[in-house]
This record gives structure tokens, sequence and C-alpha cells, in this order.
């Protein structure tokens, strides 16, 4: 069985926290973890850079978003009609990242960093981590 975690967080991450973002990511490799991200500037690239072999990632792009996933972002999003569909797209992909491409695969924790959290992308991926009872880190 695979086990995945989701690194997540701000475009506008410090650099301290992309730096131990992308120590911590090689850690979790050699420890046989998987990465899911979203491959965006900050945390997801921070991220993304500490996993070397390409096997142990996961990078959910808003394109390959399904329509189960869009739709479950919409049931976690605090204003969905003021979403963009490219918006709906990102949302859409947070779920899988949180949750797996099936949308039954949910990660076993959560690592993220957020200035606020009640904003953004990285808002919903928690919301939807807390209502599964993920170790949100």
């Amino acid at each position: 069985m695979l086990n995945f975690y989701a690194g997540i967080g701000s475009r506008r991450t410090p650099l301290e926290v992309c730096q131990f973002f992308t120590v911590l990511a090689a850690w979790l490799e050699s420890r046989g973890l998987i990465l899911r991200s979203g491959g965006a500037d900050g945390a997801d690239t921070a991220f993304q850079d500490g996993v070397t072999d390409q096997d142990c990632r996961r990078i959910y792009r808003p394109r390959i978003a399904t329509p189960e996933a869009i739709s479950m972002a919409k049931s976690f999003h605090p204003a969905w009609e003021a979403c963009t569909e490219f918006a709906k797209r990102l949302h859409g992909r947070n779920s899988m990242i949180i949750l797996g491409q099936d949308l039954k695969t949910p990660a076993k924790f959560v690592v993220c960093w957020t200035a606020n959290e009640n904003r953004g992308g990285t808002s919903l991926g928690l919301r939807i981590a807390r209502a599964y009872y993920m170790l949100i880190l």
C-alpha cells in the first residue's frame, strides 16, 4: 500500500520555510512516503524540489481536475459562485491532492504553510483534510 502525504501552502511561503519543506520532502521520500502537491510557486515547488524520484511524487495540475474533484471542492468552498472557471479547476485539483485522484485515497497527513488559513486554495485543502480527520502539520 502506498503512503501519501500532501505538501501544500501559499505561493508566498517564506524562503526559510520553503528550504525546510525541500529538506523535509527529501527525508519523507527516504522513508518511502509519496508527495502529492500542486506544482505552484512557493511551498508546492519547494516540496517538489525535495523529491528526486519521479515515482515518489504526484503533481496535480488544474487541467487534470475531474468533474468529481471539482464538485468535491464546491462542497467545501464558502463562495463558489465568485470563483472563475480556472479557480474552480484549481480547487478541484486541491481535492485530488488531499484525497487522491480517485477521491478515495486520503493522504496520511498534510504539511503546509499559510499566512491566512481562511483564504485561498490552501484553506480549501485544510478544510477537506479536517473533514477527513487528517493530521495537519
